[in-house]
């Protein structure tokens, strides 16, 4: 085996269009104890590594690998690691790894831990040809699912799927979603086999054409009202504009939920339109395994389909940039260099 492998890392943060993403060879990573190295056979472009390459996150090292919604396979296990075997298909995600020791996980809250780390972010993560993971925080895939239909569930389902829960959404409820791409059209899916009906507000023709297909309610642009009052949104669009909009679409008791990791400055809100009659508005930060386990069980249940767009490894600069400007509906997947 060769003893470097291809990669792409964020150089200097700044404009998709600068390009921000460069492809650099790199030694082949080493798994430690408790690790694995996989060969990545498909990774998810998120917008979280659109926010990392522009710079609205800081990278946490230079030179950083983004790429956080990795399907691989197993190549080599560290000292100690027994939990999987080579050869097999595993996926890894956002959380990296967690203390386990801090008060929030010893509550069952191992996402909001005091001293975490992230995929593609703190460590290096899957726009590369392998990728070093911690054997506790990899995910068994549904078999059936391919392995670019399965690589965005591993954060956009996932993000989707709590942040849906942080809605708190009764059965049967008025969901109202706000930006239709690779997260929302997942986490549509998921309401509306619970029964919801989904009224989604986004700017995209093509998206609005997406959720219809999908079976929401109604569609609309991004500040039309909805048909009806609703009992929970999720903002996915990273635009603090929006917040007020949703809220003012809230019924009594109602719930927003933020789902990004970033968002543009949120306006001045007016209390007793956007708030009060216990209205709430409440963020999504990361999330459990517990969640992504259940993620990935509920897909499979309900047969879940992904939207998705997929792009040569050796393109992850177009793709970034695709994101950036609403190229495509759904969510876009790198596909491994040797496919």
């Amino acid at each position: 085996m060769a003893s470097t492998m291809r990669a792409w890392a964020v150089k200097t943060p700044g404009p998709i269009d600068t390009h921000p993403l460069v492809q650099i060879e790199r030694a082949l990573p080493v798994p430690g104890p408790g690790q694995l190295r996989l060969r990545v056979v498909a990774c998810g472009v998120c917008r979280t590594d659109l926010h990392l390459a522009e710079g609205d996150l800081t990278p946490r090292r230079a030179l950083v690998v983004p790429g956080h919604e990795i399907v691989g396979v197993v190549d080599e296990l560290g000292e100690g690691a027994s939990t999987v075997r080579i050869g097999q298909r595993v996926g890894a995600a956002w959380l990296a790894r967690t203390c386990g020791a801090c008060r929030f996980c010893l509550a069952d809250q191992e996402n909001l831990c005091l001293h975490p780390s992230f995929t593609g972010w703190d460590i290096d993560g899957g726009y590369a040809e392998f990728v070093v993971v911690h054997e506790d925080f990899v995910y068994r895939l549904p078999e059936g699912f391919d392995d670019v239909d399965v690589a965005p569930l591993l954060c956009a389902g996932i993000i989707g799927f709590r942040a849906l829960r942080r809605t708190k959404l009764p059965k049967g409820g008025r969901l109202g979603i706000y930006g239709f791409g690779g997260s929302a059209h997942l986490t549509a899916q998921i309401a509306i086999a619970e029964g919801a009906r989904v009224h989604v507000m986004t700017r995209s023709p093509e998206s609005r054409q997406l959720a219809l297909a999908l079976g929401a309610t109604s569609v609309g642009d991004t500040g039309d009202p909805p048909p009806e009052p609703l009992d929970g949104a999720i903002l996915f669009a990273p635009v603090g504009e929006i917040v007020p909009i949703a809220l003012a679409a809230l019924d009594r008791g109602g719930v927003l939920a933020v789902a990004g990791i970033y968002l543009s400055d949120v306006p001045t809100l007016n209390y007793e339109r956007h708030l009060f009659q216990e209205r709430t508005l409440c963020s999504v930060t990361a999330n459990t395994r517990h969640d992504g386990r259940e993620l990935l069980e509920i897909a499979e249940k309900i047969g879940m389909r992904s939207t998705v767009h997929p792009y040569h490894f050796t393109e992850a600069d177009r793709a970034l940039e695709d994101l950036a400007h609403d190229r495509f509906s759904g969510a876009a997947v790198l596909v491994a260099f040797d496919t």
